[in-house]
């Protein structure tokens, strides 16, 4: 009740505005950011311990608090389990078979490669072929190659298959991915999860009729598209943001799979998780009674954690209060929501006393706990409150993580980035290609290109190669930066890696060029327009021919 009253007051502080809920916190950006000279940065390993200077003429870049990967970035994560395939130990003739892959890829035919790699005695294991093919995954054409060969020396398995499929699904390559599927059929291998996989990857592309039919097509491969099977379904849409799709085909074909809380719960995360809207959130949770389905304790952690994101700190708590009443123990997440939202509404005692009743329900605080806390003030840039958080965090023996850096990312110049990736190094967590893409979109929305460029330098020192994605981020910033040169040289690279075409980036890139030649044809048309319009006024006068060309010609 004392946590209801905090919510009250502080919700009559925002009754100026109706529906405060549609109103996301948003951080203006300055024009000027401090150049790095200007900045006395202390030693990252230093900073984590004592200080983390972060200037305050920064103001930090907003996000809605999420342990969700933006969807541009969700190929860079290890698929479908994969990681359970037999190359976490790396094989020694890897480097030499990338290499060679490299060289027999311009051969002028896949017999003379094939040749090539028996000859050069590197003996193909499942794990080897594996391996290659994760880590030529951005490079297909390549990854076949590899599997082609494993496949001649009758070393691709099931998995193996399921994971060059995923890899040709990722890069829209799809019918060659069905022809695997179909030999994986003619071979009597089971094709269930390689299916799931197409599913999955179709939804990713944006794709969501071809999901939808995929999932009609297992028939024709002796599959019965039963419940689990649906449950991927839904789950892949709403993963990609289709989610209107997920529920359209839920209702749709509620008499073959009746409607429980369950398939509602995959709606509700997507629209609660994936595109955070609390409009469309509280739809679905009044569909849910009208269709008598009771929410259980997932649907409560799924709508606690909207109302957090948007910092509805009321209906985050009265919705924690209605869930206790009906009997459902708040789990782990519920409590990070909540530290979250109160924390982000300048309630940090009230999130220290969530952490206490944490404690007393059996439930204790982790990285995610704590990174509840320090990504909201990091934000707000109270990083001295930020600073007192980690102190606690690693009194209490846990490590800050991936997120805790990302935090402390948001706050820093040039400088300050580059010693928090270097932090990062050495403690092992990276950076990976998602701290990377985050880096530069700070430094583009904070018109900075040319800190961008440098920190794009800097990956290959942090070995970090660029993917489809982070060339997209690249070039899309250079464009709307105004630095077009630059862009189209970063696209030229993009293809010359064996990167699919990007219309919407060729269309960006080649749009000034159209609107300076149809800027071009609008003033000569005006001008014909006028000479003639000119004409007509001078003949109305009653000046002769010979004058008015003359007139117009001198």
């Amino acid at each position: 009740m004392a946590l209801l009253s905090v919510a009250r007051r502080i919700q009559r502080t925002h009754t100026q505005i109706p529906f405060p809920f549609l109103f996301q916190r948003s951080a203006t950006v300055p024009s000027a950011f401090p150049s790095p000279s200007t900045q006395q940065l202390p030693l990252l390993s230093l900073a984590f311990h004592q200080t983390f200077f972060i200037s305050s003429r920064t103001s930090l870049l907003t996000s809605n608090f999420s342990t969700l990967q933006s969807l541009s970035t969700q190929t860079l994560n290890y698929p479908f389990e994969f990681a359970s395939l037999p190359f976490n130990d790396p094989d020694p003739q890897e480097p030499a078979l990338l290499h060679l892959l490299k060289r027999v890829a311009h051969f002028s035919s896949e017999t003379e490669a094939m040749a090539s790699l028996d000859e050069s005695g590197i003996k193909a294991t499942q794990g080897l072929v594996c391996s290659i093919i994760w880590t030529l995954r951005e490079e297909w054409r390549l990854a076949f190659l590899a599997f082609k060969w494993g496949e001649k020396w009758r070393i691709a398995r099931e998995n193996t298959y399921e994971l060059m499929i995923w890899v040709l699904g990722n890069q829209r390559k799809f019918n060659m991915a069905w022809c695997l599927i179909r030999d994986l059929y003619r071979s009597s291998m089971d094709t269930r999860r390689a299916m799931f996989i197409m599913i999955d990857r179709y939804a990713a592309a944006s794709d969501p009729c071809k999901a939808i039919q995929t999932f009609h097509t297992m028939e024709k491969f002796r599959m019965t598209p039963d419940e689990e099977a649906f449950s991927n379904l839904l789950k892949a849409l709403c993963r990609y943001g289709n989610i209107e799709e997920a529920e359209e085909i839920m209702l749709v074909n509620k008499k073959l799979f009746p409607l429980d809380v369950d398939g509602f719960n995959i709606i509700l995360n997507g629209w609660c998780n994936i595109l955070v809207d609390v409009f469309e959130a509280k739809r679905v949770w009044r569909e849910m009674s009208k269709y008598c389905i009771t929410p259980n304790a997932t649907s409560y952690t799924h709508m606690i954690s909207c109302f957090s994101k948007v910092g509805n700190l009321f209906d985050s708590l009265r919705l924690y209060d209605e869930m206790k009443k009906r009997g459902w123990d708040p789990g782990i997440d519920v409590y990070n929501s909540l530290v979250y939202v109160l924390t982000r509404e300048n309630c940090l005692n009230e999130a220290y006393n969530i952490l206490k009743k944490m404690r007393k329900t059996g439930l204790q605080p982790d990285s995610a706990t704590y990174n509840s806390m320090i990504r909201p003030l990091c934000e707000a840039e109270k990083v001295e409150e930020a600073r007192n958080i980690l102190s606690i965090m690693k009194e209490e023996n846990l490590s800050p993580t991936t997120e805790t850096y990302h935090a402390f990312l948001h706050g820093v110049g040039f400088e300050g980035t580059l010693e928090v990736l270097n932090h990062m190094k050495v403690a092992g967590l990276g950076p990976n290609g998602d701290t990377f893409l985050l880096v530069l979109g700070k430094f583009f929305k904070m018109e900075q290109p040319e800190h961008a460029l440098k920190i794009w330098a800097e990956m290959k020192h942090f070995q970090v190669f660029p993917s489809s994605s982070h060339y997209r981020a690249l070039v899309e910033g250079l464009a709307t930066s105004g630095w077009l040169v630059k862009a189209r040289e970063y696209y030229d690279e993009m293809r010359s890696c064996g990167f699919l075409d990007d219309p919407k980036l060729k269309k960006l890139l080649e749009g000034p060029k159209q609107q300076s030649g149809n800027m071009e044809r609008e003033y000569w048309k005006w001008l014909n327009v006028w000479f003639w319009l000119r004409m007509e006024l001078l003949l109305l006068m009653g000046e002769d021919i010979e004058s008015i060309t003359s007139s117009t010609t001198s």
